[in-house]
């Protein structure tokens, strides 16, 4: 396989992705599993690849199948790892969109490419030792540790009319560490935008410049700023703005442009969003080590409840009653999280935080000062899953 054969073949897999995503808007019109998300939610490259036409899904699976004879020519290594598990993914997703059912440990393996099992609770109770611990230096020790953790939340809580300053404090210092450190973002800029009444924390509204926060839940100063590394800089729009640089110059393969798809590229998308404080090297003080201590554990208990719920074993009420008992959940996110798992299709991926944050972690960790570099242009030019990219040094 030559570098040209490989770019090739990933200008046909983005263009057959993208047609996919056409496909579904088109035969569902928001009414199919995805609602009115689509296959890709944000796609910035309709002037290098265009989205193929598609009649219909056995159109669409039958490129899929001649894309899997063409894997035969890779050699082993973290390329091949990732577009075997893309592909499979897209075959997936075109049988889901056909009205298949599957089972929701199918769906974690097949279409979002992680693990088909709960996240290990020899880390979660590693988390809750961190809590622990954090809250002690922080002063905050009666009680017990559910309790703790909601009045260090409650002492932290910005005022609603606080949270477009420090924002914009928090914007500045993400993107000039990210410039610095990641790329380049140029002139690209967002907005706050309240909302309420929706399933996520924060969402990445990229076309219209907005990080829409969902004011049904408290946010503090550190919670905002993991947001903003998760959603702005060094996270999705950060993201969405490399790979199409790269796209464009022909650095990268076509395929980083499928860096939003609701598919195998999701784990390793949130996984540098969940990692992007580390990234940009601002871990401040105590408050940030809570704080991420309380994020992973809540990654990793969305990701266990949602598996117990779906595979079976635990009705609602006792996954509401754990996420609330056991992640110290505030009521809008434990409910935001019973609703994601619930979906049709977007289900699975409520564990791709997790695996993702994971993997990324692991290898951030493990990589010294002298391979930084290549580890951020191994992280951001190329799509990966959480196997390949623990890949990297072997690559």
């Amino acid at each position: 396989m030559t570098a040209a054969e490989d770019k090739q073949f990933g200008a046909t897999l983005t263009a057959l992705t993208a047609g996919m995503d056409a496909l579904e808007r088109r035969l569902n019109a928001g009414n199919g599993p995805l609602d009115s998300e689509g296959l890709v939610p944000i796609y910035l490259g309709n002037d290098i690849v265009p989205p193929a036409e598609l009649a219909s899904w056995q159109d669409a699976e039958q490129q899929l199948a001649s894309l899997t004879e063409g894997l035969s020519a890779y050699p082993d290594g973290p390329r091949l790892t990732f577009l075997s598990a893309m592909i499979t993914s897209l075959q997936t997703a075109a049988t889901l969109f056909q009205g298949a059912d599957m089972s929701y440990g199918e769906k974690l393996t097949n279409l979002v490419g992680i693990p088909n099992e709960p996240a290990d609770t020899t880390i979660i109770n590693g988390l809750l030792d961190t809590l622990d611990k954090g809250l002690n230096r922080a002063g905050i020790t009666q009680g017990s540790l559910k309790e703790r953790v909601h009045r260090w939340e409650d002492e932290q809580a910005l005022d609603a009319d606080k949270l477009p300053d420090v924002f914009r404090e928090l914007m500045r210092e993400a993107k000039h560490r990210t410039d610095t450190m990641i790329f380049n973002t140029g002139d690209y800029d967002m907005e706050l935008d309240p909302v309420r009444n929706v399933p996520y924390t924060a969402r990445c509204n990229f076309k219209d410049a907005k990080m829409d926060l969902n004011l049904d839940q408290s946010f503090g100063r550190a919670a905002l700023k993991h947001l903003v590394c998760h959603e702005v800089y060094p996270g999705h729009a950060t993201q969405l703005l490399y790979t199409l640089e790269f796209a464009k110059t022909g650095e990268s393969p076509a395929d980083v442009l499928l860096c939003t798809t609701n598919g195998a590229t999701g784990a390793i998308q949130e996984g540098i969003g969940d990692q992007g404080v580390y990234l940009v090297d601002w871990m401040e003080d105590d408050d940030d080590v809570i704080h991420n201590a309380l994020r992973r554990l809540r990654s990793a208990s969305q990701a266990s409840a949602a598996w117990h719920l779906m595979e079976g074993d635990w009705d609602e009420d006792k996954t509401r009653a754990y996420l609330r008992d056991e992640a110290f959940g505030q009521p809008a996110w434990v409910e935001g999280r019973l609703r994601f798992a619930k979906h049709p299709f977007r289900g699975p991926f409520i564990a791709s935080y997790w695996f993702g944050d994971e993997a990324v972690r692991e290898v951030r960790e493990r990589t010294d000062a002298s391979n930084r570099e290549a580890f951020i242009k191994f992280l951001f030019e190329n799509m990966n899953t959480p196997t390949s990219l623990r890949m990297f040094g072997n690559a």
